[in-house]
């Protein structure tokens, strides 16, 4: 999956000079605690894009919607061992 895809906006910091800050639509996630231990999901066209919020340039994951809709329904109901 193309990481480039992440959707970007315009920062509201950005200046009117033309010098603009773009920021991808990365959120965090609401399971995520208060100690530095965050994942982040990003929209793809194919899917999900996922990394961890302290290493943001470190390598992400991808994975297709099904997959980790998938994946979401069967950490909810603790279906794995995590």
């Amino acid at each position: 999956m193309n990481f480039s895809q992440v959707t970007r906006r315009k920062s509201s910091r950005s200046a009117n000079n033309g010098e603009c800050i773009e920021v991808g639509r990365w959120r965090k996630s609401t399971h995520s605690g208060n100690n530095g231990s965050c994942v982040e999901l990003a929209p793809l066209a194919e899917g999900v894009a996922v990394r961890d919020s302290k290493n943001p340039d470190a390598p992400k994951l991808a994975f297709a919607r099904r997959d980790f809709r998938s994946f979401v329904v069967r950490v909810k109901a603790n279906a794995l061992d995590l």
